[in-house]
């Protein structure tokens, strides 16, 4: 008896065991709760105002239209102007998650030109750091720098949040409440960072894009020629592509309109 009791008991132990590192490998995987972009809409914005796009036909509300935000990671460098370009002459406006030090520091007229063009200018922080791997206090130190310096050049504080690597835990999700901000990830990429073929590059945004969605790419340039420099000659594909679907290109802040960013919120 007390061996089939005993035997039980470790089976029993087992179990819990396992469920425990299911539910901890899980929890790592994901690490934080996201907002969609249509849960977002359902909020009404306190001002009473919402900061709907606007297109030839008036105000694009993505409660009954298909909308998708493009976003530029780690810029601004000396691709931007293209980008830019090309921006304008698809007549569409995108998302800049800036970084500070190498970046906005070095480049402030790119940014104060993706500002006047109607893009919205947002931070990466201030140098990549990883930041669910240093300190909170140095998490906050690479949030605050890295929006201050958006702030300096174009006179607007930014909102938005991109964690480098899409890296984020209630650690720093409370740390970005606490300074006013939202996190913004993504639902479409082209993994630009990793291969300089054009034509792959648009595919995997085309194939991965849905309504709603948030593209990522980057705005930079690869000395070595193993990524990055791929991403302009894929962007008026992806734009184009899209729009003959019907899509409607908008910003992040747009995408959520009627409602609006909220701080300590994940959007995805």
């Amino acid at each position: 008896m007390r061996s089939t009791t005993t035997a039980r008991r470790t089976r029993a132990l087992a179990a819990l065991l396992t469920t425990a590192t299911v539910a901890i490998g899980l929890t790592g995987c994901n690490g934080y709760h996201s907002t969609s972009p249509a849960s977002a809409r359902k909020q009404e914005p306190a001002s009473g105002k919402a900061d709907f796009a606007q297109g030839p036909n008036g105000a694009v509300d993505c409660r009954k239209v298909t909308c998708v935000a493009l976003t530029f990671d780690a810029g601004p460098s000396v691709r931007t102007p293209q980008i830019l370009a090309i921006l304008r002459k698809y007549h569409v406006h995108a998302t800049f998650f800036t970084l500070g030090k190498n970046h906005v520091r070095v480049h402030p007229e790119m940014v104060k030109d993706m500002y006047d063009q109607g893009n919205e200018v947002e931070t990466l922080t201030w140098s990549h750091q990883i930041l669910t791997k240093i300190s909170k206090a140095e998490v906050r130190k690479e949030i605050t720098e890295g929006r201050d310096a958006v702030e300096k050049v174009i006179g607007v504080r930014p909102t938005l949040l991109r964690p480098p690597q899409g890296r984020t835990s209630d650690a720093v999700t409370a740390i970005a409440r606490d300074l006013g901000m939202s996190e913004v990830e993504w639902s479409a990429q082209g993994a630009d960072y990793k291969t300089t073929d054009s034509a792959l590059i648009e595919k995997r945004v085309l194939k991965q894009t849905k309504r709603d969605g948030i593209i990522l790419l980057h705005d930079l340039v690869d000395p070595t020629d193993r990524g990055y420099n791929g991403t302009i000659a894929a962007v008026p594909g992806i734009i184009s592509t899209l729009q003959a679907r019907g899509y409607t290109f908008v910003t992040v802040k747009q995408l959520l309109a009627p409602g609006t960013p909220q701080p300590g919120k994940v959007y995805k």
